[in-house]
């Protein structure tokens, strides 16, 4: 049974969730400053009615004594809060240290990711990795990540995993990665950055090292050439109808990074950076008509007929 409290409780443990220092770190200055907030309303809230209730009007009273003037309270209401303000400044910087290690902008980064509007491109340089939107990470280890963009500023975001990075044109930003435990953590470009921002979303997957291992083999495997009829045909229309002036495939012609790499595009969990999950009827809803589903997308719409679009989305598929 569902009581009223759990959305509550949910919200909570989700507003307060953290994988990682860093993370952690931010969640406990936040929540000092919540705990600081609310004694603040409070203690104002209790005072504002305390005071209507003891010195409301009563009959012909007449005109109420006029005070001024107290300097003890003054300087009370002075040094308390200077100190505390004090104290927060202290707490704040602890933290901005904290979370902000320095990186060696000289040493090689773990991982590249670079915004587009409106995916993201995700390259791994020691692994001779490319994919898009899911960024795959070890547990346990801090990985070196260098943020760029390839066109307006954007903000890499994943709460759980620690602070912002700007995502900006002509400017390599550095930042730390890492995640204490498995499982996906979800996050958004947090830039406004066009029509489609709210639907620039990220999935971060933090693997046990095996299950990282396994998958940095299977990106680095090359995608077998289709023997299904229908995915040849597929195959052949990426070629014809200009798919390859834009996108990449590993072991054919298409080498063009103007959209996503599609080389393992069939093993990803979802389409069109977080908006879609990744099946057959949704890469045919987006092949039929791009504009449709995603407005403003670079994707053109090719016009293709129903088998096209068929042999096109089992071809896609197949890559995994």
């Amino acid at each position: 049974m569902i009581v009223a409290s759990d959305p509550v409780r949910h919200f909570f443990s989700l507003l307060f969730s953290s994988s990682s220092s860093e993370a952690h770190e931010i969640n406990t200055l936040f929540l000092r400053y919540l705990i600081l907030a609310g004694i603040i309303v409070l203690l104002v809230g209790g005072l504002v009615i305390g005071g209507a209730i003891r010195f409301r009007a009563r009959g012909k009273q007449g005109e109420p004594i006029q005070i001024s003037g107290n300097k003890r309270l003054e300087l009370l209401w002075t040094i308390i809060p200077a100190a505390i303000l004090a104290f927060f400044f202290v707490l704040t910087l602890r933290t901005m240290i904290q979370i902000n290690q320095k990186a060696d902008k000289n040493a090689a980064p773990d991982v590249v990711v670079i915004a587009h509007q409106w995916w993201w491109d995700i390259r791994y340089p020691k692994y001779h990795i490319i994919t898009a939107n899911e960024l795959h990470i070890p547990v346990g280890k801090k990985w070196l990540m260098r943020v760029e963009s390839a066109d307006v500023i954007h903000d890499w975001w994943v709460p759980d995993l620690g602070r912002k990075i700007d995502a900006v044109p002509g400017r390599s930003n550095y930042t730390w990665i890492s995640a204490d435990s498995p499982g996906t953590y979800l996050g958004a470009c947090s830039e406004y950055c066009g029509g489609q921002h709210a639907w620039m979303r990220i999935s971060v997957m933090a693997e046990t090292q095996q299950d990282f291992d396994k998958w940095v083999s299977d990106q680095q495997h090359t995608p077998e050439i289709p023997k299904d009829n229908l995915a040849l045909e597929g195959a052949k229309l990426f070629q014809t109808k200009t798919c390859a002036n834009c996108h990449a495939i590993a072991n054919t012609p298409a080498d063009a990074h103007i959209g996503p790499d599609l080389s393992h595009l069939g093993s990803r969990q979802t389409i069109l950076s977080g908006m879609l999950m990744n099946n057959k009827e949704n890469l045919t809803r987006w092949l039929h008509n791009p504009q449709q589903v995603k407005e403003g997308a670079l994707m053109p719409d090719f016009q293709l007929n129903k088998h096209e679009v068929d042999a096109l989305v089992t071809y896609l598929e197949a890559l995994k």
